[in-house]
């Protein structure tokens, strides 16, 4: 089975091209791969797949086996794959996730080659339905008592078509992530688990966060976090709706426009191509 590597600001995750492979076990295909020691290594497993109703689709699944519905820096490596090895012929795309149909637009390199890529991430969605989280499904649950251990801390929950709580810290480089992050993740509100984002404000225009991603443990980046961040940075009035984030992997731009949809521009990186045994998938 052919395999490539890519990262998109430290993310990484193993893509298989389903229009080449036929992969009959993808969940543990998924744990088996992204072993750090015993596979190849990677944050999970995304699929990139052929559609009917855009011009290509991605299935994702994290480090424990477990699917998820979207992935911001996935989609990115997703969009270059897909121009770089020739499976479509326009640097603007339409991808289909389990969160819906998201647009991208790709730009290139002096050698053709794609280095960066702009999602239209979608509408926010507040409700507590959307996450899903306990309580009255069509009220919002921004900036609500969260208790995690003996810590109590304000969070802001919303959906980016996977669910998301955000937590602004005063300095979140030192901030016990490892230890609150699980806590957060299966907390009895968040029914199907929950991201969780750390945040630290620099300016009104710049922010630091770190992730505990859902089924993945602390990742060096998360495109739908940071989407999710930059709606409540701004709900806070904490920053205004164009940010820089940085990520421990590297910067994402995001942009919360006046349609109503953020806008995550930020680089999709190869790192390496392989073959994995064919009997593991």
């Amino acid at each position: 089975m052919r395999f490539t590597k890519m990262h998109g600001a430290g993310n990484d995750y193993v893509y298989i091209d389903g229009f080449k492979e036929q992969i009959t076990q993808p969940a543990q295909l998924a744990i088996a791969v992204s072993d750090r020691h015993f596979g190849i290594g990677s944050d999970g497993l995304i699929l990139i797949l052929p559609s009917d109703k855009a011009d290509l689709r991605m299935q994702m699944f994290n480090a424990d086996g477990s699917e998820a519905e979207m992935c911001g820096n996935g989609i990115r490596c997703v969009s270059k794959y897909a121009w770089d090895h020739g499976l479509v012929d326009r640097l603007e795309i339409r991808i289909e996730t389990a969160a819906g149909l998201m647009p991208v637009q790709m730009f290139c390199d002096g050698n053709n080659r794609v280095e960066k890529v702009r999602v239209n991430m979608g509408q926010p969605r507040l409700r507590r339905g959307d996450l899903p989280m306990t309580g009255d499904p069509n009220a919002e649950a921004l900036e609500i008592t969260l208790q995690a251990g003996s810590q109590t801390f304000k969070a802001w929950c919303l959906s980016m078509g996977n669910p998301h709580c955000v937590i602004f810290v005063d300095d979140c480089e030192n901030f016990p992530v490892t230890e609150i992050g699980p806590l957060i993740e299966t907390h009895p509100l968040f029914p199907r688990r929950t991201n969780v984002e750390f945040v630290s404000i620099i300016s009104d225009s710049e922010l630091r966060q770190r992730t505990w991603e859902r089924g993945a443990g602390e990742t060096l980046a998360c495109g739908t976090g940071a989407s999710a961040v930059t709606v409540a940075a701004a709900l806070s009035g904490r920053t205004g709706r164009k940010i820089t984030n940085r990520l421990s992997g590297g910067l994402l731009e995001l942009e919360w426009a006046e349609d109503n949809c953020i806008y995550l521009t930020g680089p999709a990186v190869e790192v390496f191509s392989g073959n994995y045994p064919s009997e593991s998938t």
